[in-house]
């Protein structure tokens, strides 16, 4: 009992040191400790929940340093939904976490009924108060902290003015995207703070969930992806796509963009599959050198960083819009999980495989449980056995991780046909800081877990 305690506080340790240091692994213990440093996980009770959630899995891998990718997950205080996000930034990671602290705030207070808005915004102490996250462990400068709080009760005073009782929720969705982003240009242009102009030139693609009951609602701006993991009556998987991605690989997409443009630019809006040549996704936050028009630029931002922050062929602006496509889903009881991740997790493995994978951790984690009858009468012995058989059966493909999406980092890392190849691990792990991000990308992942027994008993 001594040396598993010592062991566990040695693991804690090490996930620690592991969060803010790159070291080389010396072996599969080192290996371990940096694939479950950031990992996280919650688990909703019954009683306390109003939706089909009933636990979720988090992880994250950096390439980056610092990682450009976000992630936010929170409970709405004053209705019964749940939001999640994966925020994957580029140039820098400003943008991404500056949105995954405040894109939830927006679609919570949208979400609140107009008697209940006002009274929080009456009570100085509630106005604050529309998401309860679960894993925030930073905060801004007091600065931004206040320059955010005057843009988001200006944003809830519109709301009050305008908002009926009835609302849909993609509008509420797509509505938070835009202000947002619209807000980020404005405290850049208006503020004279430097910091908000780091954050509009950086840029970051986003990912949101919002479960409410057996509701599942998925907005997407740019190429991180949402994966629905579902059973059928055989045992077989399946994966269907929650997101669109918005890249030059969309058809739609790019025609989308070319019909916003003359025919004059049909050869340089979108070149080598990028924006302007520059950039890959083609919709996102910030990023406003693809936004603002050529005087503006001139004006706030060539000061600072110099004629070449204006890309190429620049002349009918804008390029990027920040909308997102919006998916809508009523959850059934062979809906098991939804998968949320950053692209460093989508260029090594498809849906399919993702899905495969978290399936079969769920099988294989439930033999790690302590064994529990189910809560039928009259179970025969024979179906005892069989119970017992199967779990037995378990124990061979019990997973090494218990967080799933550690167990998706590794084999995207690591596996092969034929099972979990450590060497290219300990490989890839091992790779330093200025070369790492030409093997492999940020992954940040969120895995939602759908409650069957909640699913088949919800009424119509």
């Amino acid at each position: 009992m001594q040396f598993r305690w010592q062991l566990l506080r040695r693991e804690f340790h090490c996930a620690k040191f592991l969060r803010n240091q790159q070291i080389i692994p010396k072996s599969l213990f080192d290996v371990n400790c940096i694939l479950s440093a950031n990992e996280f996980t919650k688990e909703f009770s019954e009683e306390n929940r109003g939706h089909a959630c009933i636990a979720y899995d988090s992880n994250q891998l950096p390439s980056n340093s610092p990682c450009e990718d976000s992630r936010t997950e929170g409970s709405l205080i004053h209705t019964s939904g749940l939001l999640v996000g994966v925020f994957d930034g580029h140039a820098g990671n400003s943008c991404s976490q500056v949105i995954s602290k405040r894109l939830l705030r927006y679609i919570g207070a949208s979400l609140v009924p107009p008697q209940v808005l006002r009274q929080c915004l009456q009570d100085e102490a509630k106005s604050h108060s529309f998401v309860k996250c679960h894993n925030d462990k930073h905060d801004f400068i007091e600065e931004l902290r206040d320059l955010y709080e005057q843009s988001f009760q200006k944003f809830t005073q519109e709301l009050l003015n305008r908002r009926s009782e009835n609302f849909q929720m993609e509008e509420v969705l797509e509505n938070a995207f835009l202000r947002l982003d619209e807000d980020i240009t404005n405290e850049a242009m208006d503020s004279g703070i430097s910091q908000t102009l780091s954050v509009a030139l950086s840029g970051s693609v986003a990912i949101v969930a919002h479960i409410d009951k057996n509701h599942l609602h998925v907005a997407s701006t740019g190429d991180c992806q949402a994966v629905l993991g579902s059973i059928n009556e055989n045992g077989d998987w399946s994966a269907k796509k929650m997101s669109e991605e918005h890249n030059a690989e969309n058809m739609a997409e790019v025609r989308r963009i070319l019909a916003e443009h003359p025919n004059s630019e049909r050869d340089t809006v979108i070149r080598g599959d990028r924006l302007l040549s520059q950039l890959a996704p083609l919709r996102a936050f910030g990023d406003v050198r693809y936004k603002w028009s050529r005087d503006q630029l001139q004006k706030l931002v060539v000061p600072h960083f110099g004629e070449q922050v204006i890309p190429p062929n620049y002349h009918t602006p804008p390029y990027l819009s920040v909308k997102p496509s919006i998916q809508h889903h009523i959850l059934t009881p062979k809906d098991k999980f939804l998968v949320m991740a950053s692209d460093g997790l989508w260029d090594v493995l498809s849906p399919l495989e993702v899905v495969q994978l978290v399936g079969e951790h769920g099988i294989g984690k439930a033999s790690l449980q302590p064994f529990k009858l189910p809560k039928k009468k009259n179970i025969t012995l024979g179906e005892l056995d069989s119970m017992l058989q199967a779990r037995k059966a378990n124990q061979l493909s019990k997973p090494i991780d218990k967080n799933a999406s550690t167990h998706l980092i590794r084999n995207a890392l690591g596996g092969t046909d034929y099972g979990i190849d450590n060497a290219r691990l300990f490989h890839l792990l091992s790779l330093p800081p200025d070369i790492v991000r030409l093997f492999r990308d940020d992954i940040t992942i969120t895995i939602l877990y759908f409650d069957t027994e909640y699913l088949r008993n919800i009424p119509a």
